[in-house]
């Protein structure tokens, strides 16, 4: 009784000094609990910002996979070509000319697309799109459409001839969905498209309609047709068709083949400044796209935009070779959202394909997690140790000031044991209310930061509340023993069991 009469009452006498050590304790704990909650949470908000930057999964046929492999043509989700239009018309090339100007040659079916939505982690399939990658002339007029000749010098001659009519030659063409409502087999509906994938384009006008003659064009192509919103523009490509059947860009039975010019009239709904070499090409509906190529239900790659796990030792030793697992971690793997995972089980629905993960989307999330965790880390540290800091410097300022009232009570009987358990039993006391009232501002800060930063709130976890109050009590009891043994002359042994 005696105790807590004489902690009660060093309240009233020093309260400036204890609301000081309250206040920051209070500071130091709404800093803790803020950073430390944004940091068990920052990993799903990252990735879900990141992934409004484009795919970070990509699906294209395994004979395509495997060039580029060979090739080292890289991760290219979000962009229909690698090159980019001179004045003349004519692409120039950003080392890889020959594939960027290239149709595609294997296919994989548009139809099999949605089943993309029937894997495990169907749910962290925020949005994906299948692309048609094709090259045809624009704005072309006279006799572009039609025969262009058979096969031969005829053929190239007819071609060249109907170029040279044409505003802009070998222009990349993307045929895509926008904004495809899909039934799934389950009875649940989901929206897929580009609108979703490409959040950071600037847009004069508005996104084509799926299965329409609708188009959307880059700035820079744009200017140089001389279009605008409203207008039309005329796409002609030049498909080669079997004599005796007519297999796509196949042989008849007799070994001839012809060339047709295949001619599709768009109007251009929208002009987008995308800030890379999509300014260069036109984006369309997927069948409007394949019309044109003479390539019905075909796609030649599939942009999946996933929230994901940042990659660790596990998710890097599945992407190698799977079948190294043991079955404890095929199961672990399997279980968790890494780009790996997914895109195994994106191969397992879809046959023919091979999924891969962008690996610099990959490389940007963990690189990025990690260091704002770091520096999180950090001001919670630093925020402790000016807590301790302060704390430190209250204490011994308290003892000081509180000298006659020590020696009343070492006159009386107490030891110096029993005076150090006093005044660490009044810190920590005006040091709990202190944490208390900052775990709580510390949460409302939080959601502030979460709902300004990535426009949603953070999940506290009990783990960080509890992780804040340990924190704070070693550094207040390590602040406490540090002052009065500076005063009293005592070693920590002999402030906490007495002498």
């Amino acid at each position: 009784m005696f105790f807590l009469k004489m902690i009660s009452r060093s309240f009233s006498r020093q309260f400036k000094r204890r609301l000081l050590i309250a206040v920051t304790v209070c500071l130091s704990a709404t800093v803790s609990v803020a950073m430390l909650g944004v940091v068990f949470d920052v990993g799903d908000k990252l990735n879900a910002e990141l992934s409004t930057y484009g795919s970070n999964i990509v699906v294209q046929p395994k004979s395509d996979a495997v060039v580029s492999d060979l090739y080292n043509t890289g991760d290219s989700a979000g962009s229909a070509s690698g090159s980019s239009f001179g004045s003349d018309g004519g692409s120039t090339s950003d080392g890889s000319a020959a594939a960027d100007s290239a149709d595609p040659t294997a296919f994989l079916k548009e139809s099999d697309a949605q089943k993309i939505k029937t894997i495990f982690w169907a749910f962290n399939i925020t949005n994906f799109a299948p692309e048609l990658n094709i090259h045809a002339d624009a704005g072309c007029v006279g006799s572009g459409a039609g025969s262009a000749g058979s096969a031969g010098t005829a053929g190239a001659s007819g071609a060249a001839a109907s170029a040279a009519k044409c505003k802009a030659t070998n222009v990349p063409i993307v045929g895509t969905w926008f904004a495809k409502t899909l039934h799934m087999d389950s009875g649940e509906s989901t929206v897929a498209g580009m609108n979703g994938m490409r959040s950071w384009w600037k847009i004069n006008g508005t996104w084509p309609k799926d299965d329409s003659e609708q188009a959307m064009v880059g700035s820079a192509l744009a200017a140089k047709l001389g279009v605008n919103v409203g207008d039309s523009v005329t796409l002609d490509k030049t498909i080669a068709v079997g004599a005796d059947d007519n297999t796509n860009g196949g042989t008849g039975k007799t070994g001839k083949s012809s060339t047709e010019r295949n001619r599709v009239k768009v109007k251009i709904v929208g002009i987008f400044d995308s800030g890379d070499s999509d300014n260069s090409a036109i984006y369309m509906p997927s069948i409007a796209a394949q019309t044109l190529a003479n390539l019905p239900n075909s796609i030649d790659k599939i942009e999946v935009k996933a929230l994901t796990t940042p990659d660790n030792d596990l998710a890097r030793k599945a992407s190698k070779n799977p079948n190294a697992l043991t079955q404890d971690e095929w199961e672990t793997w399997y279980c968790t959202a890494y780009p790996s995972s997914i895109a195994y089980q994106i191969e397992e629905v879809l046959p023919g394909a091979v999924a891969k993960q962008v690996r610099q989307v990959a490389a940007l999330q963990g690189d990025v997690l990690n260091k704002t965790q770091a520096v999180m880390v950090l001001m919670t540290v630093l925020s402790l140790v000016a807590a301790a800091i302060a704390v430190a410097n209250l204490m011994a300022a308290s003892i000081g000031e509180r000298g006659s009232e020590l020696a009343l009570l070492k006159a009386i009987g107490a030891t110096d044991g029993a005076v150090s358990r006093l005044m660490l039993a009044e810190t920590a006391v005006i040091s709990l209310v202190g944490a208390i009232a900052g775990a709580l501002l510390g949460s409302g800060v939080a959601q502030i930061v979460g709902h300004v930063v990535f426009g949603s709130g953070i999940t506290m976890r009990p783990m960080v509340f509890v992780l804040v109050f340990v924190l704070l009590a070693v550094t207040v009891l390590v602040a406490s023993l540090s002052s009065i043994r500076a005063i009293l002359g005592l070693r920590p042994a002999e402030v906490l069991h007495g002498r």
